[in-house]
């Protein structure tokens, strides 16, 4: 036990909620910004804006189209498992292995790819880290062997992960059968719960295709996460983490949820008075694409959405024009009322002895 013990010393292997709970979560959420939410993001400017660019595919894979973005989109599981490759401090052929393995897990795990990616590529970088540099051929040896691993592992678990993750989204389209007020709390805490863990609400949103009244509060709920901690973590983060976390994504906060979960208690509360309040006295209504649904205010593409829809709506004759109360609407539960919700809430938690200066610091 000893000499196993000295083994994973020696190859950097520790297991604890530091390292895959903050380490491994954090840069998993890099991963997943940088190429699924960066890839929605430039596809929706490129269809508002009517940019050939990035509207036109710029190549075919396979019999696929893909734009700019779509490229970007594809490679996400890829990003996200090379990033906790990167956290877990793994030797180069071991992180460069790990794309193949995200690809699978991500691929696999269908809308809960991202919880699939996580897992597998965590197990999978630590036995390629046992493996790297232990045999004479240790270019053939650790790439095979890890991304052996990482398929099978995915091949087994990356399913199973994923049904376990559209649970989630089994459960918002249950809420969407009730009534408008109890369905906007169930919609927007999910939601906006999912846009923070490491599950991906916008594929889950996509996949359900999550929208009108249902998606108006889905994008409530993940607004509320996302301003909720970016104005909340402001002492801390400043600009930097405001915009990080204001128009990129709350996930950036989950090593800290994982350290402190009473910092997700404003946000979360702040997503269920906004959800009802969306739906029952805006009526806000998603009818662009579902996967703005899930989105919030990640580049603003759920404003867009929901702009998208309005024009929509106008071109098939169910809505007459966008009205004065459609923008305060809009404006009131993307921005104002997370911004004032959550801080005040977070302030109660102070005072409680719950939350105390820097535990919303971002590395």
């Amino acid at each position: 036990m000893e000499s196993f013990r000295s083994f994973c010393k020696r190859k950097d292997i520790e297991v604890s909620l530091q390292r895959y709970g903050v380490d491994a979560l954090g840069a998993m959420a890099q991963g997943l910004f940088c190429s699924l939410l960066i890839g929605t993001i430039i596809n929706t400017v490129g269809t508002l804006f009517h940019i050939g660019f990035l509207t036109s595919p710029v190549a075919t894979v396979a019999g696929s189209d893909y734009t700019v973005g779509g490229l970007a989109m594809a490679m996400s599981g890829p990003a996200m498992a090379a990033a906790i490759a990167f956290a877990l401090k793994c030797p180069p052929l071991v992180m460069f292995s790990m794309i193949t393995t995200g690809f699978a897990a991500n691929a696999l795990g269908g809308a809960g790819g991202p919880l699939a990616v996580l897992f597998i590529a965590i197990i999978t970088s630590e036995i390629g880290k046992m493996i790297s540099k232990e045999t004479k051929v240790d270019i053939l040896v650790t790439p095979l062997v890890t991304i052996g691993v990482g398929v099978f592992l995915s091949w087994l678990f990356a399913p199973w992960l994923g049904r376990l993750a559209m649970k989630v989204g089994e459960i918002i389209m249950w809420a969407t059968e009730l009534q408008p007020f109890l369905m906007g709390i169930l919609v927007a805490v999910i939601t906006g719960i999912a846009l923070t863990l490491p599950i991906s609400s916008a594929a889950i949103c996509a996949a359900l295709g999550l929208t009108g009244l249902a998606g108006g509060a889905a994008v409530a709920g993940c607004c509320a996460q996302m301003v909720g901690f970016a104005v909340m973590s402001f002492p801390e983060n400043r600009w930097g983490g405001l915009v990080s976390q204001g128009i990129g994504t709350s996930m950036l906060q989950m090593p800290n949820i994982v350290k402190n979960p009473r910092i997700w208690i404003g946000p979360t509360l702040a997503s269920a008075i906004t959800g009802p309040i969306a739906t029952c006295i805006f009526h806000l209504k998603m009818n662009g694409p579902a996967i703005d649904s899930g989105m919030g205010t990640c580049g603003l593409v759920g404003q867009i959405g929901v702009f998208q829809g309005w024009l929509t709506d106008i071109e098939a004759g169910s809505k007459a024009a966008i009205t004065g109360m459609d923008w305060i609407g809009l404006i009131m539960i993307s921005f104002i009322l997370p911004a004032i919700l959550a801080p005040l809430i977070n302030m109660g938690c102070r005072k409680l002895g719950w939350v105390k200066d820097g535990d919303m610091t971002l590395s």
